[in-house]
């Protein structure tokens, strides 16, 4: 796909304060869905920075005016349990009436009512039914997605799990990255045997998933409702021989090392971390780790204990932003939303809160030299808004902001 457009008040995320501050009007040229030429378009002032623009004479090119609206990089969800079956909403009111979670589990509730409904549904009822969420999440400017497994937790319906979320791609202009999280629970049939468990995620799941091209990365909840450091390790060593980056679930409950020893293992990214300390900060910053923050989560659970922001500004870890999009913790499915609570909740600046839809989301899930950006030579993934500065995108929450998103180079009209 070939596009040039026009008029466009350029938010590029590059680094520093300017990449931040919407531009004069400028042309981005678009061939094969990469950005080739951003230049100054005729009414504005050319910059010593930018080119004349540049074009193919020998390509055909659609043109699209962007009249001075603003664009920005394709926001990038990268933490996502889109793709479940099932509804706990009857928990959620259950909760609110004084009902323990304890007590919701006897009754089979929790994660593992997820699990039983999920390994009920067929592939193509999980893609139906990931639609509407998915839908909700384009509408707040989303390009790219995370999805994780996870609620399957068998060989077969983990993998059905990643194969209906690649198949999204067949439905919605939107690019999806898959991330194993076999090692999300434990499974009700190993209830007494975690560690045998994890021989089958280890010798079975995450190969199969990595021979069958279903998985970027492999995932684990390492806390003490979930996974050991040495149950955790176990999971990562396998994912690194098996060609699989790394993420993890860390220090959203208690501080018990995941953070530090994800970034041993050289993670993209870690996630939740309200309890890192100062000493898994530095690991991250010692392996170019993500932390990624799911306010959503922090704040549907009630949450006090708040991720340390100070420390990570610190020591400059790139912050991430994400949905945790999921049936039972986060059940939301906006991401400028998150942008707004991870501001008024975690006090990160509107700036931290884009880039961390952005490029820091884009390192969060391997794509920082790729996407993230309005530079030459990334992904053509852009947002249109109807906004006059990015500030608005964490200020004000449920007013259509969104004016067109661009996938791979080419214009979405996206009936939604």
């Amino acid at each position: 796909m070939n596009l040039i457009l026009k008029n466009a008040r350029v938010v590029s995320m590059s680094s520093g304060t300017d990449g931040y501050q919407p531009s004069f009007p400028q042309d981005i040229v678009i061939e094969s869905g990469k950005i080739v030429s951003i230049s100054c378009s005729n009414q504005g002032v050319l910059t010593s920075e930018l080119q004349q623009v540049s074009v193919d004479s020998s390509l055909d090119y659609a043109t699209y005016d962007c009249k001075n609206k603003l664009v920005t990089p394709g926001l990038i969800d990268c933490h996502t349990h889109l793709v479940f079956a099932g509804n706990r909403a009857n928990e959620f009111e259950q909760r609110l009436n004084g009902v323990s979670y304890t007590d919701i589990a006897k009754q089979g509730g929790g994660i593992l009512a997820t699990v039983t409904a999920t390994r009920a549904a067929q592939e193509s009822e999980l893609v139906e039914m990931a639609l509407p969420r998915l839908d909700g999440l384009l509408r707040s400017g989303v390009t790219s997605i995370e999805v994780k497994s996870g609620y399957g937790l068998t060989l077969d319906d983990e993998l059905k799990m990643l194969r209906a979320a690649k198949a999204l791609e067949n439905h919605r202009r939107i690019k999806i990255t898959t991330t194993l999280l076999a090692a999300h629970a434990v499974p009700p049939e190993y209830k007494e045997k975690p560690d045998s468990y994890i021989d089958l995620v280890c010798e079975e799941i995450i190969p199969k998933a990595a021979e069958q091209g279903l998985a970027d990365a492999v995932d684990v909840f390492c806390e003490s409702i979930g996974f050991n450091l040495e149950q955790t390790e176990r999971v990562f060593a396998a994912a690194k021989q098996h060609g699989l980056a790394i993420k993890g679930h860390t220090e959203q409950l208690s501080n018990m090392g995941g953070s530090a020893l994800a970034a041993k293992y050289g993670a993209l990214s870690v996630d939740h971390v309200e309890y890192l300390d100062e000493a898994g900060v530095k690991a991250l910053a010692e392996s170019g780790t993500a932390a990624t923050l799911l306010p959503g989560a922090f704040y549907f659970l009630k949450e006090t204990q708040q991720p340390p922001i100070a420390l990570l500004r610190k020591h400059n870890i790139p912050m991430a932003i994400a949905t945790d999009l999921n049936p039972g913790t986060s059940p939301f499915a906006d991401l400028t939303l998150m942008m707004n609570m991870s501001c008024t909740l975690f006090g990160t600046t509107p700036e931290e809160a884009l880039r961390g839809v952005t490029c820091h989301a884009a390192a969060a899930i391997g794509e920082s030299k790729n996407r993230g950006k309005i530079e030459v030579g990334y992904a053509a993934d852009l947002a249109i808004w109807n906004i006059e500065h990015p500030a608005d995108l964490s200020y004000q929450v449920g007013v259509p902001h969104l004016h067109k998103r661009i996938v791979n180079g080419e214009v979405c009209h996206d009936s939604i």
